[in-house]
């Protein structure tokens, strides 16, 4: 086993050898909070923000941020238009540089903190995937729209239904993946459709894929919520789109 990721040799504390890539549209309220509690986990290497064409001060608050905290583990990448989740991922996962690369909305729905527990079945070599579910586990959640809830486990069925393998949470933003086998998928969806296809040609790779409950704090759409049931029927085309073509997802 590779110990060269679990410890640094200074009081046990962990490698820092994770890229985490945030997608951020809009988000200036939240920003400075989101970046301030990613760079408190010890196992950050970098933290790519990945601004998609926001129209409100986003990308400067971020610069701000990393130039005001002296830490030289942020780098800000600007997208000039707005172009949807999945492009503003594939550009994060382009640029990723630590072993291990995962997905961090600047919405504040998830706590990074949680992504420490989806790292020793990667770190062990055991995984090559591991995504947070909100729906397995004891951690504290939210308590918000019923439809939505509903949306989000039939989509996940449909979702196993079509790719045979047993996820509680497919659409859920947290997941930690290799950076060689995040590379190396050939993604194309440029909205909210990047769950669906990412998990399908995960599949497809017959990639080994670990599942952990982690907490979630939703917010409302008054609040700023994005996702709508539009992107739920898009999910279900490019569930049955990718599904199909099992083996020729990589690049």
């Amino acid at each position: 086993m590779d110990t060269a990721h679990e410890t640094s040799g200074q009081g046990g504390r962990p490698t820092a050898d994770v890229s985490v890539v945030m997608p951020a549209y809009n988000e200036a309220e939240r920003i400075t909070t989101a970046i301030d509690r990613v760079l408190a986990q010890d196992f950050v290497h970098e933290l790519l923000v990945v601004d998609d064409g926001s129209q409100d001060a986003t990308a400067d608050l971020a610069s701000a941020v990393a130039q005001e905290r002296a830490d030289n583990r942020v780098r800000v990448i600007r997208q000039p238009i707005n172009r949807g989740k999945g492009a503003a991922l594939r550009t994060g996962f382009a640029n990723a540089r630590a072993p291990f690369v995962a997905v961090h909305d600047a919405d504040l729905e998830y706590n990074p903190a949680d992504i420490a527990r989806l790292l020793p079945a990667l770190r062990d070599g055991r995984a090559d995937v591991v995504y947070g579910s909100r729906f397995i586990g004891s951690d504290e959640h939210r308590v918000l729209y019923y439809w939505h809830s509903v949306g989000n486990r039939l989509l996940t069925t449909v979702s196993n239904m079509a790719t045979n393998i047993n996820l509680t949470d497919m659409e859920t933003c947290t997941k930690v993946f290799k950076r060689e086998v995040i590379q190396s998928l050939d993604l194309r969806e440029d909205r909210f459709g990047f769950e669906p296809e990412v998990t399908a040609k995960i599949a497809a790779g017959g990639l080994r894929v670990y599942e952990v409950g982690i907490s979630y704090s939703g917010r409302t759409y008054a609040e700023g919520k994005k996702i709508g049931w539009r992107d739920g029927v898009r999910a279900v085309y490019v569930i049955a789109k990718y599904s199909r073509l099992r083996g020729k997802h990589f690049k």
